[in-house]
């Protein structure tokens, strides 16, 4: 007997059916705010079936392999499958292997789990991150690398190289700018609706416990560098696009993918302010680009 659980992630749904006996609470503590099936006739976004990887050698990659990482979540292997892909995930290099099994769009996954490993749960919630965030591309979205906040009834969004002080500069807005809360400081999504873009809280959130289901129009998105004075550069078409790339989650081998992306970018990059912050870690940081951002002028 399995048990199923619908979670509503950025207006997607996402499905996961666990063993009988497995508490989901327990696994993904995070994903507990987007409790819930989302009410219209668009198709589930993503459906992920977990199971034991006990014994279960058919789990285990066969294809080429295309990429290694080593990042917060572990060390993940990528590799290319005969109809799709194949994940592998360890929280350190020899450790206990999770594996999941994607179909092309990675609407279809499987999640092979030691349900042993102390570190299962949070191996789940990364290896669905990683299936989300290629998933949503088909949909006029994309997973961002990126601190967010909201304040105004607007979300603003800062990118930059890991160390940049995307952390650091959320908590300056939250700091001098009244009002300003935090909606996601790791990996928000961006989303076109109804043609404008939106910010959504999501249940990936960094070493920050911030896991909210709210959405909020996007005023400005603002790639950081770490510099002695303050400075602000708007960015426009090309430049915009440039400053936003390096951010966004995709899979650079995979063409279909890639191209989904370029599409969703450029069309954002029309709508919403993009700069370029070089920055001290201060309060008229902050403002400086709350400001820039918030002109009506060009």
């Amino acid at each position: 007997m399995r048990i199923e659980h619908q979670f509503s992630i950025a207006g997607f749904e996402v499905s996961v059916s666990l063993p009988d006996g497995w508490d989901a609470d327990t696994l993904l503590p995070s994903f507990r705010p987007f409790y819930g099936k989302r009410e219209g006739p668009e198709k589930a976004l993503l459906k992920c079936t977990v199971c034991t990887s006990v014994g279960n050698k058919a789990a285990m990659p066969s294809g080429e392999l295309i990429e290694n990482t080593l990042s917060d979540m572990g060390y993940v292997s990528l590799y290319k499958e005969a109809e799709g892909y194949c994940v592998t995930l360890s929280a350190e290099q020899g450790g206990t292997l999770h594996v999941m099994q994607a179909d092309r769009c990675f609407s279809v996954v499987s999640v092979f789990l030691h349900e042993e490993d102390k570190r299962a749960g949070h191996a789940l919630s990364s290896l669905l991150r990683i299936a989300y965030s290629q998933a949503v591309l088909y949909r006029d979205a994309v997973s961002i690398h990126a601190s967010a906040v909201f304040c105004e009834n607007q979300a603003f969004l800062f990118m930059g190289k890991s160390g940049t002080g995307k952390s650091t500069h959320s908590a300056l807005w939250l700091k001098y700018i009244p009002g300003t809360e935090l909606l996601n400081d790791d990996n928000p999504t961006l989303r076109i609706v109804n043609g404008r873009v939106y910010a959504y809280g999501t249940p990936w959130s960094g070493k920050t416990p911030c896991y909210k289901s709210l959405s909020y129009p996007v005023g400005g998105m603002v790639r950081l560098k770490q510099a002695p004075v303050n400075r602000f550069f708007r960015q426009q078409e090309v430049e915009a696009f440039i400053a936003l790339f390096p951010g966004c989650c995709v899979i650079h081998q995979d063409a279909e993918l890639r191209a989904c992306l370029y599409d969703t970018l450029i069309r954002m990059v029309e709508q919403v302010p993009v700069g370029v912050l070089e920055c001290r870690p201060d309060g008229e940081a902050a403002l400086l680009c709350r400001n820039m951002l918030l002109r009506t002028d060009k």
